[in-house]
């Protein structure tokens, strides 16, 4: 049995040892090299190797021309400790014992696990990946829109994890009215870095983390700025002239977490475009926030037990909170970021895919997540249309729709799914047990075909789930179809504009005295845009 053991620090997990072929020479060596089962190419990859006694190792290359970059972080009992390595040979100096050898990349190839055992002498292991699915085939590419890795250690890890887009948080800032434009960290490329024809690192993107302010603790939240072209010379709050920049130079404003003490005063005075349904407290290792910002409403029944809110729990307060949101009209596209380099996470474990229409490039992919025509996953691919429209689209009618529409599509997993889920103004309108057939490559294919009834303004999005076999939760969520019906407008329900009324209020209690007067403004701004909305609130 493997245990899990937390080591003081790298150092101490990390054998350095000889190259030689036998134990007199040194330890052994453990070499490796990873390759697609069908293709027999070489593939970049993530590396675990994990010894009976619970230590890390974590390999080198053996190519002169390879990398490999390791990665140890911690929360509590969650551990994330692995190294990305290049698609060429690596090694692994080890002390004799058994291991187990995890390999994997990305979300479109199947997990390898291999127990190993070594001995006196070196041993060659080759791992072989199969492909399941294979995503830019179908002109879908994937991002991870919060990263705190640097574009040298992204060279490597993006292509590893099969990441298509990153955007690293090159100016992060966590004390308030401090401009990030005086950012230390404000000296990585300006342009646009293409790793290959579909892999391209976003250097320009600001992260503003307020914690502090006047240098007394007083923690804000978190909003980040995806693809602005010039700094930002001025601080917040107030927010305002931060988006107008960014809105200005064609920039997407992305809100980090849901639970930041600010975010539901964000939505309105921003007029943020995204929302991350993947957000970086979604790790592949256990579920580390149990207790954190501000806490569920009665009306969500977030699920918990003993220790706190559950993964489930977690997960499901994102989503209840986004569809609050969309039923009070703000159509915010779905995002996916892990802040891997901060978090036990990899990058792009929750990662967005978007569908770009012929060549890819950089701007083509952020036009697709602007519009909407995306997925959110931890796991499984979701592909659904509604009457023929891809997900963001907006269908506009003149008059109460006599007919049905109809949801059709499939979901293709690497587990079996659990459920498939349709969403309308917030509710599950339909579950559809899924199909599970085998495809050729060892996965999951369930279709969707479902009629949806239409009485107002209304917006419908799929979401799916994997359970897996130790409780832990995969999903995938789609963006939002919106279905705009003349004359029926979306009414949000009461208990959530009651819900961002409060978040609101007590936000602005909560500042009163600590922030100046042009924070206040939008604050109090923010809360009359919900009070305005209470009174058609159903």
């Amino acid at each position: 049995m493997f245990r899990l053991w937390i080591p003081i620090c790298l150092a101490t997990m990390t054998t350095i040892g000889s190259h030689g072929h036998h134990a007199a020479a040194g330890p052994p060596v453990l070499r490796g090299r990873i390759v697609d089962a069908d293709t027999k190419k070489p593939l970049a990859a993530r590396v675990y190797i994990l010894a009976h006694d619970g230590k890390w190792y974590f390999p080198r290359s053996a190519s002169p021309d390879g990398s490999a970059v390791p990665y140890y972080r911690t929360h509590g009992q969650s551990v994330e400790a692995h190294t990305t390595v290049s698609p060429h040979p690596f090694v692994a100096d080890v002390p004799k014992g058994t291991y187990l050898v995890t390999v994997e990349r990305g979300k479109e190839y199947h997990r390898v696990v291999r127990p190993v055992e070594i001995k006196d002498a070196d041993m060659e292991l080759t791992i072989e990946l199969t492909r399941w699915v294979d995503m830019a085939g179908r002109g879908w590419y994937s991002g991870d829109t919060h990263v705190h890795r640097t574009a040298d250690e992204l060279r490597n890890v993006m292509l590893a994890e099969d990441v298509n887009v990153t955007f690293p948080l090159q100016s992060w800032v966590t004390e308030a009215f401090r401009a990030p434009a005086t950012n230390p960290s404000d000296r990585q490329p300006r342009a646009p870095i293409q790793l290959d024809a579909t892999h391209v690192i976003a250097p320009r993107n600001t992260e503003y983390e307020i914690f502090r302010v006047d240098k007394k603790g007083h923690t804000l939240g978190a909003v980040i700025v995806l693809g602005h072209r010039t700094p930002f010379g001025v601080g917040v709050p107030p927010v305002r002239p931060v988006a107008e920049q960014a809105h200005r130079e064609g920039a997407l404003l992305d809100l980090d977490k849901h639970i930041w003490p600010w975010s539901m005063v964000l939505v309105p005075v921003m007029n943020v475009d995204l929302f991350e349904l993947a957000n970086n407290h979604v790790w592949r290792t256990e579920f580390g926030f149990r207790s954190y910002g501000a806490k569920p409403p009665a009306y969500m029944h977030v699920e918990h037990d003993a220790r706190g809110m559950t993964e489930w729990g977690w997960i499901d307060y994102g989503f209840q909170t986004y569809y609050a949101l969309l039923n009070c009209g703000f159509r915010l596209r779905p995002s996916a970021g892990t802040a891997s380099g901060v978090h036990p996470v990899p990058l792009g474990f929750g990662r967005v895919y978007a569908h770009v229409e012929g060549p890819f490039s950089l701007e083509a992919w952020m036009k697709a997540l602007d519009a909407g025509r995306s997925f959110v996953t931890t796991g499984p691919m979701l592909f659904v249309r509604l009457d023929g429209k891809e997900a963001g689209a907006r269908l506009d009618v003149e008059s109460l729709p006599a007919e049905p529409f109809h949801v059709t599509g499939e979901v293709l997993s690497a587990e079996p799914l659990d459920r498939i889920d349709i969403i309308v103004n917030g509710a599950v309108e339909a579950t559809i047990e899924p199909g599970n057939d085998k495809t050729q490559h060892d996965a999951y294919r369930s279709p969707i075909r479902e009629r949806i009834d239409v009485h107002a303004t209304t917006w419908i999005a799929v979401r799916c789930f994997e359970r897996l076999d130790d409780g832990r939760v995969r999903f995938a969520h789609s963006s939002p179809f919106h279905v705009v019906v003349k004359d029926h407008p979306l009414r949000p329900r009461k208990v959530e504009v009651e819900y961002l009324i409060e978040r609101v209020e007590e936000e602005l209690e909560r500042s009163k005295g600590l922030l100046p007067e042009a924070a206040i403004k939008e604050y109090q701004e923010a809360l009359e845009v919900y009070q305005k909305l209470r009174e058609t609130a159903r």
